[in-house]
């Protein structure tokens, strides 16, 4: 049986709710301490904050880049992530184009996500692909380019879709990447048995709002 501390340090903490507070993300970087979750998640405006509020715990800064649509300009993801990195980021979630996946436009893609993880550095670069958007194929095809891109994860959502990662996007997942390639499974995960059925499908990271409900019901 998986215990919390292990659980936990499955977990990106995320609080990407446009009407969330500063009062809130205080709240987030509390409940991390307490439960020591791999990363809080948050928006780039409370990167700052949140890495102060962090600073000498071990729970690291995540920030979302190109979010929620992924269709910005390179130069604009490439501020953000200047930024990001700037003020505390320790990861980087992305979000690929959709659209040039879905015209073809795969150099545009890889040169993009190349970019962005030789700035990076030693920064892990998350790329979520919108699973739900896609076809099982042109998953496929987002993982190969993000394999070729030396990013570190495949992210299944962003959790502003329809729906947010299945046991199904995982396993398309899992069969179409290798090592080193992770894979963060987030969106509508908000129970314990949820979490740990996208682990045992292949899931090395998730991310969930629900972080605390899912460690409670692990501690009954």
């Amino acid at each position: 049986m998986i215990s919390p501390l292990n659980l936990a340090q499955y977990i990106d903490h995320t609080l990407l709710k446009p009407e969330a507070k500063l009062s809130d993300f205080k709240l987030l970087c509390d409940e991390a301490k307490r439960y020591e979750f791999r990363t809080v998640c948050i928006p780039l405006a409370y990167v700052a904050f949140c890495a102060s509020e962090l600073m000498n715990h071990p729970t690291e800064i995540c920030t979302v880049i190109g979010f929620p649509l992924g269709n910005n300009p390179l130069s604009i993801k490439l501020g953000e992530l200047k930024f990001a990195l700037a003020h505390g980021a320790d990861e980087i979630d992305t979000v690929m184009n959709i659209g040039h996946l879905k015209e073809g436009k795969n150099d545009a893609i890889l040169d993009e996500l190349k970019t962005m993880v030789d700035l990076c550095g030693d920064k892990p670069l998350k790329v979520i692909i919108e699973t739900a958007l896609l076809t099982p194929e042109e998953i496929q095809m987002a993982c190969r380019l993000i394999q070729l891109s030396k990013a570190a994860f495949v992210k299944t959502s962003t959790g502003f879709s329809h729906r947010g990662a299945s046991l199904e996007d995982i396993s398309t997942i899992k069969k179409s990447i290798f090592p080193p390639l992770l894979i963060k499974a987030s969106g509508g995960i908000k129970t314990l048995g949820h979490a740990q059925d996208m682990i045992e499908a292949g899931a090395d990271r998730l991310g969930t709002s629900s972080s605390v409900t899912i460690i409670h019901e692990l501690e009954v």
